[in-house]
């Protein structure tokens, strides 16, 4: 299970880096070419997310006593994701200094202007962006408590079983026991009676005894001798 998770890591170590490479290229570039990479970025993101949840449940399969480990693993990848997120965002409205005089050209005061809009806009996205990373953070954090509650759970119902499988066990033993009890006092039982039954001279108040613990059955006649 673990190998598993292992090249799962693998892949997403390769992803992420082509993903950071990526995302430093789109403030340098314009247009089409632009529109592309962003595309392309958003794609491999998806697939870093996939490779996220197949590590999960690879985690989730791992015994209690071995994921510790893997589960700090899982929160660090995590924060990795986020950030790289909230990079991408960034680049697509982040320029570099080239593509800025390619817009702003050198108009004077009329590109200081326009130089001053994007930067509004741009401070006003970036606040909208952190708003939004807030909330991912969060969200994030009401799903591990969720998750790591139903690992509680079933840990839980675990144990309730084997308890539960120990009782019935027990409970078996005792049937046996309480069966192995009563075929032995019913052996002993007859055995007695065919006793007293064989040699019936007793002193007369044990007679009494023996009618009183055996009552008269197929062997009364001879056990009604007793008492004689």
């Amino acid at each position: 299970m673990s190998s598993d998770f292992e090249s799962y890591e693998q892949d997403f170590a390769v992803l992420t880096a082509d993903i950071t490479g990526r995302i430093g290229r789109v403030p340098k570039l314009l247009g089409d070419e632009k529109k592309q990479m962003v595309a392309n970025i958003e794609k491999q993101l998806e697939e870093a997310r996939e490779l996220l949840e197949q590590m999960e449940l690879e985690v989730r399969e791992i015994p209690p006593q071995s994921r510790g480990m893997y589960s700090s693993r899982m929160r660090s990848y995590k924060q990795e994701m986020g950030k790289l997120e909230a990079d991408f965002k960034r680049s697509r409205i982040a320029y570099s200094d080239e593509v800025r005089n390619e817009l702003l050209g050198d108009d004077g005061n009329s590109s200081e202007n326009q130089l001053i809009k994007l930067r509004e806009e741009r401070a006003h996205l970036l606040d909208n962006t952190e708003r939004l990373e807030r909330s991912s953070r969060r969200l994030e954090a009401g799903y591990q408590i969720a998750v790591e509650t139903e690992q509680i759970g079933q840990e839980m119902l675990e144990n309730l079983s084997h308890d539960r499988e120990k009782i019935q066990r027990a409970r078996e033993r005792l049937r046996e026991t309480d069966a192995n009890l009563g075929k032995s006092s019913r052996i002993l039982t007859g055995m007695l009676r065919r006793h007293f039954c064989r040699y019936p001279a007793f002193p007369g108040h044990f007679n009494q005894a023996v009618i009183h613990l055996f009552p008269l059955d197929s062997c009364g006649l001879l056990c009604i001798l007793c008492t004689s």
